[in-house]
């Protein structure tokens, strides 16, 4: 094989495992030795060939289909991606879906790391902020693409607390108040019925169900796009976990949040959702959800959380009736609302006052210190007054 095809195999790989495929070293060499057996007859079977050793599961697919098609069928990409640094005002173009993106960011990045001999400076950083701790408090709606994608990679790693609850059934339990006669006599007669050990059971614990609403309207994009990732994460980690969003109507998404690829899951929510960035329609949106949902996905005490503005185009009583019933349906309903980012916030909205005596929290929801918060505060057993809604209703 000539040493330019392996070096470029090579390259490809790293920008793989960089875009986020499991691709290690000894990959790469059984993709070298796969086209040296194989042959290259055309670009199909070179395509086919590369596929059958980097990708192990379905939902890869996608992603190195991408890949393939940008690295080995466009030409002069890496050129076109060093001119983003070039001095030179470009035309507005279209949008790039996510995983084409991303990708692009992985090529970009492994053409970063060819050494360049550049003059030394030296920059005196005492009096700087940490890089970190700007992204924990900026806002989603300020954000670059770059600041995005590592916000998306922090919220997605933020560790959920230990909230289960005790339930009426009940398990096996050293320590449990009732003595399980059956597994009892089980065991004195696995003994020979010398000594009897007493087997005990007490209350069975379980994560409480979360249901997450999210509002699509134009307003609320960049927000609701972080949310769904956070909920994408937690549907890996938890099993009860239900996703609806509502613009001018209600959609289920929690089948297509369960994609691997959290891209993947994105767009096919985008896709699937007709009213996207459209607008609001708050209290038929509960109202659908109340009638056709509430008996299916509140059962066993579920937690609620409400994504929305709260600017309401309808009346406030219909509102104000869907969401106490919301309320009453569930164990806790927590308000999320940008909107709580400015200073200078008051709760003289139609639509907010109809939504805050019905809700036991009401926090924010614009950065990642805010959604870390959040994780948090999921933890029924702590009690924090600083976030009760009835403060804005005497502050109003």
């Amino acid at each position: 094989m000539a040493h330019a095809l392996a070096e470029n195999i090579a390259h490809f790989a790293r920008a793989l495992r960089v875009a986020g495929l499991p691709v290690g070293p000894g990959t790469v060499l059984d993709a070298i030795a796969a086209v040296e057996t194989a042959g290259i007859g055309s670009r199909e079977d070179f395509y086919w060939t590369l596929h059958a050793v980097f990708v192990t599961k379905h939902e890869q697919s996608i992603l190195f289909r991408t890949a393939f098609e940008i690295y080995f069928m466009r030409r002069h990409l890496m050129e076109k991606l060093l001119s983003i640094l070039m001095p030179v005002a470009h035309a507005p173009q279209a949008k790039p879906d996510p995983v084409s993106l991303r990708l692009q960011e992985a090529f970009f990045r492994e053409a970063e790391s060819v050494p360049v001999e550049r003059p030394e400076i030296e920059v005196d950083a005492r009096f700087t902020v940490s890089d970190i701790e700007v992204l924990q408090k900026k806002d989603f709606a300020q954000m670059t693409a770059a600041e995005i994608a590592e916000a998306k990679r922090r919220v997605a790693a933020l560790v959920l607390p230990d909230d289960a609850v005790p339930t009426r059934r009940l398990a096996p339990n050293p320590q449990g108040h009732r003595i399980d006669l059956r597994r009892t006599l089980r065991r004195s007669i696995a003994g020979g019925g010398a000594i009897i050990d007493l087997a005990r059971r007490g209350p069975k614990e379980k994560h409480p169900p979360l249901v997450v609403l999210c509002d699509i309207s134009g307003s609320m994009g960049q927000y609701t796009r972080v949310i769904l990732h956070f909920v994408h994460a937690l549907m890996e980690k938890r099993r009860h976990v239900h996703a609806f969003v509502f613009g001018t109507r209600l959609t289920n998404i929690t089948r297509m949040l369960k994609a691997k690829d959290p891209d993947e899951a994105l767009a096919a929510c985008t896709a699937a959702v007709e009213d996207w960035s459209g607008g609001t329609r708050i209290a038929p949106s509960l109202h659908a959800f109340n009638k056709l949902w509430s008996r299916r996905v509140l059962a066993g005490g579920a937690v609620v959380l409400l994504v929305t503005d709260g600017l309401e185009r309808d009346g406030a009583s219909d509102l104000a009736r869907e969401a106490d019933r919301l309320h009453r349906s569930s164990r806790r309903l927590v308000w999320l609302n940008p909107l709580l980012r400015w200073d200078g916030f008051e709760a003289k909205a139609q639509g907010i006052r109809a939504l805050l005596p019905h809700v036991d929290e009401f926090r924010t929801i614009h950065n990642i210190a805010a959604v870390a918060d959040l994780v948090q505060a999921l933890d029924a057993r702590r009690i924090d007054r600083s976030h009760d809604p009835r403060l804005w209703l005497r502050v109003a």
